[in-house]
């Protein structure tokens, strides 16, 4: 089996099953985002307390990347520190550019580096992860 072939599988068993889906308490920092080119929407909620983010859960609709990202992101940031979290989010922005970078805790995430060859899904997979960004900056 190829990388690639690999790669297309770990994206579409996030899609097909993804992990978070599902909604917390009122009292969880929630954020609504959407991709206007391509009509992904996403509602992430983060549980953040003592600096980390102890749960995260999301719900949404959208394409298999945008969906896969947001399922592979709140596996990834789980039990992180606040700072950990947007360390992640800052290593998962450079993978979109192109850069060269390894996830060894969470190696899922390598699997979304072929939507840097496509610029117009780079918006998919990064939804999820600006709104982590826009969470934790919100609590801050």
């Amino acid at each position: 089996m190829q990388l690639d072939d690999l790669y297309r599988r770990v994206i579409m068993d996030h899609y097909k099953n993804p992990r978070n889906r599902g909604t917390l308490n009122e009292e969880a920092v929630t954020v609504n985002l959407n991709n206007p080119t391509c009509g992904d929407r996403i509602t992430l909620q983060l549980e953040l307390q003592d600096g980390k983010v102890q749960q995260a859960r999301f719900t949404g609709e959208g394409c298999s990347i945008s969906l896969s990202s947001a399922s592979m992101m709140t596996d990834a940031v789980r039990g992180k520190t606040l700072d950990e979290a947007l360390g992640l989010a800052d290593k998962f922005s450079s993978l979109m550019k192109g850069d060269e970078v390894e996830f060894v805790e969470y190696e899922d995430l390598e699997a979304l580096a072929g939507v840097k060859k496509f610029p117009a899904r780079i918006k998919c997979a990064t939804l999820a992860w600006n709104a982590l960004r826009k969470g934790i900056e919100a609590k801050s």
